[in-house]
């Protein structure tokens, strides 16, 4: 990995310039014309008694060209001198994606948009089809000289995948305030997503469950009002849940600790009866709850299963719980009409389960590495042996990772997505996971983004210029080639930072950078922290210079500044190690390189003075930008290694200058680890 200079990114981003306005997702058939239509010349035409649907996709259209543009474009009841932009629905609303749902030219999502000099005209099917035309149209609006125009074209989409969702983690991490998932259900709509599955481990009110988490829960009228909004956008909120493992919230209250396998384990005990009472009491209240016709109930990562099975004794095998408790809580839901989901990796790990899946219930499998098995085999294949309806699930990999890691994320959305197509997979799963609960859920959006176009479009994503074409459809015109710039910046550095730390490169950053195994690692890698450092800066750039008051803008720049900071410790680190070697070869004698060290350790303009410098804007920008999209559950845990990190160079600090002030010369010098680590006051 090299760095591009911001000349290099310009030109690279220039020559990838449209002709027309981008469109993500890239329509299916796609023909322009020559001429376009002035914006001002147009009006949207509902006629009264319009179903809400339809009136909703024409409002939004209407304000989202005026965002592009300027050019206010008003909705009237009947046709005048003007121009119009018509919308023709031939059949019924179908809001929502149902199980069953199909693709291709006359499915329920396609759509037909035509624009020429007599005007627009949009047509579908259903509701749903013209709200997804109504999002295309909007992107075809290009600014001019004298407002906007629309260019003459003709399309005909539908989408290659029939469901196309984002899985949000409410659980594991932050908790999202209401405000946030509504922006959230914007976005993937603007991108023809229409599956939300809203991971709940117990984040969600329960009547009768007062003890479990109340004060990280959202209330069942958030959650109605959610499912609302997301219905405007064509969106199916799908309650994606977790009645097997992933239940130590419940158990570690003593009311209900012996309902687990283990006491305050983490997963149910399916051969307690007191554990189906309760099931059947929260089955009833999530079918109360939510109407999607789908459900997620888990099932994923039962690790204390097989010593489960080993306790019960003879007759009592792992997949023989996974099978009775799957049954017993699929066929709850399944007796009430609804499409079962639940997560894959036990089934791989105990592949014989695959031939005793349920009726109506559909497998999960996730993996997050697109190598070194782009073709998911062992995922996909005891699946398609056993003709197991399947769902793919990629992720967004931010969950161990101090931005997200847009280049394995892409690749891993690009392989699985290929490889679900070929074994007749439904539909695609992109997931974004919070368990390190830390991360800032917003520099997930552009993998958001690129898991809910790739589902729909046929083509492959051009990974190379989806930066920039994202960008420009997303971001005003103003600031649309920064964006890009930033981003292309952003996941380089993060990159580097992988070959730097390894995957986990958010715990790895905390880590002591004095240790002698890690500086034996880091000095592999001087070229390395500085190309990181240097992309970062440059991602620092584009974004400040970005002048837009969208809210991810904000989360980008701190985390490049992140990036930024991770890789002045480490260069720092080694710069500070190799001067203290040089005077330990000394023995203590030389004073310019005490003074080199005494300044290092300097609290102004020393290497660890700029550290802490750094983190006096890093800890308020990082509460600011938590809150912004979070409740404060787990806010403190999270600034407190923040707090850590600012402590741990304050006592190298007054440990060095503790350690010369008494140090006697000609006398051997301590390992720096040992002299930063020792000092306690």
């Amino acid at each position: 990995m090299r760095f591009f200079s911001a000349a290099a990114l310009s030109v690279c981003l220039a020559l990838s310039a449209p002709a027309h306005s981008s469109l993500l997702p890239k329509p299916q058939q796609v023909t322009y014309g020559e001429g376009s239509l002035q914006l001002r010349d147009l009006q949207i035409t509902m006629p009264e008694g319009s179903a809400t649907e339809d009136r909703f996709a024409a409002s939004r259209l209407a304000e989202e060209i005026l965002k592009r543009t300027g050019i206010s474009i008003p909705l009237v009841a009947t046709i005048s001198s003007a121009k119009a932009i018509t919308f023709l629905r031939s059949g019924g609303i179908e809001a929502l994606s149902q199980p069953g749902e199909t693709t291709g030219p006359d499915s329920r999502e396609a759509y037909r948009l035509t624009v020429n000099q007599e005007g627009v005209t949009l047509d579908s099917r259903t509701s749903t089809g013209l709200f997804y035309g109504a999002e295309t149209l909007a992107q075809l609006a290009e600014a001019s000289d004298d407002g906007g125009v629309l260019p003459f074209v003709d399309i005909r989409d539908w989408p290659t995948t029939a469901y196309r969702g984002t899985m949000i983690d409410m659980s594991e991490g932050p908790l999202a305030t209401e405000e946030e998932v509504l922006r959230q259900l914007d976005f993937i709509a603007r991108w023809k997503g229409n599956q939300y599955y809203f991971y709940n481990e117990d984040s969600i009110e329960l009547t009768g469950y007062s003890l479990l988490n109340p004060q990280a829960q959202f209330s069942k009228a958030q959650i109605r009002r959610i499912i609302a909004y997301a219905r405007e956008r064509h969106i199916d909120v799908i309650p994606c849940l977790e009645l097997y493992g992933h239940q130590h919230d419940l158990f570690r209250i003593e009311k209900y600790s012996s309902l687990a396998d283990f006491a305050h384990g983490g997963e149910f005990d399916p051969a307690n009866p007191k554990v189906q009472e309760i099931l059947a009491d929260w089955t009833n209240q999530y079918l109360e709850l939510f109407p999607s016709s789908f459900v997620h109930i888990g099932f994923d990562e039962t690790w204390e299963i097989a010593r489960a099975a080993k306790v019960k004794g003879s007759g009592f095998t792992p997949a023989r719980l996974f099978l009775t408790q799957l049954d017993a809580v699929a066929e709850r839901f399944i007796a009430h009409g609804k499409f079962v989901l639940a997560w894959g990796d036990i089934v791989v790990k105990f592949p014989g389960i695959a031939a005793q899946i349920p009726a109506n219930v559909a497998i999960v499998p996730w993996w997050y590495e697109p190598d070194p098995d782009p073709l998911y085999t062992k995922w996909l294949a005891p699946l398609i042996a056993n003709q197991v309806p399947v769902f793919v699930a990629s992720g967004v990999n931010m969950w161990s990772e101090m931005t997200p890691d847009f280049a394995k994320s892409f690749r891993n959305i690009d392989t699985f997505l290929a490889a679900g197509r070929k074994a007749s997979a439904l539909g695609l799963i992109n997931t974004v996971w919070t368990d390190n609960q830390e991360g800032l859920r917003r520099m997930a959006w552009p993998g958001i983004a690129y898991g809910a176009v790739a589902a729909w479009q046929s083509t492959p994503i051009a990974t190379d210029v989806f930066f920039d074409e994202y960008a420009r459809d997303f971001y005003p015109a103003t600031c649309a080639s920064e964006m890009a710039a930033g981003l292309q910046a952003l996941s380089l550095a993060e990159s580097l930072a992988q070959r730097i730390w390894g995957v986990e490169d958010m715990d790895a950053q905390w880590s002591s950078p004095f240790e002698a195994k890690r500086v034996a690692g880091l000095r592999k890698h001087r070229e390395d922290l500085r190309n990181l450092r240097l992309n970062a800066e440059e991602a620092q750039a584009r974004f400040l210079a970005a002048e837009t008051a969208d809210a991810s803008v904000g989360t980008f720049l701190f985390g490049s500044r992140v990036l930024d900071y991770a890789g002045m410790r480490s260069l720092y680190a080694l710069e500070i190690g190799d001067l203290w070697a040089k005077q330990q070869r000394a023995n203590g004698a030389d004073s310019e390189v005490w003074d080199l060290l005494s300044s290092s350790f300097s609290r102004t303009h020393g290497r660890v003075g700029d550290l802490m410098d750094s983190l006096s804007l890093l800890i308020p920008d990082y509460r600011a930008n938590w809150l912004a999209e979070y409740t404060p559950y787990r806010l403190e845990p999270a600034l407190l290694r923040w707090s850590m990190e600012d402590h741990y160079w304050w006592r190298a600090q007054a440990g060095f200058d503790e350690f010369h002030e008494s140090y006697r010369k000609g006398t051997a010098l301590p390992p720096l680890q040992v002299l930063i680590g020792r000092y306690r006051r």
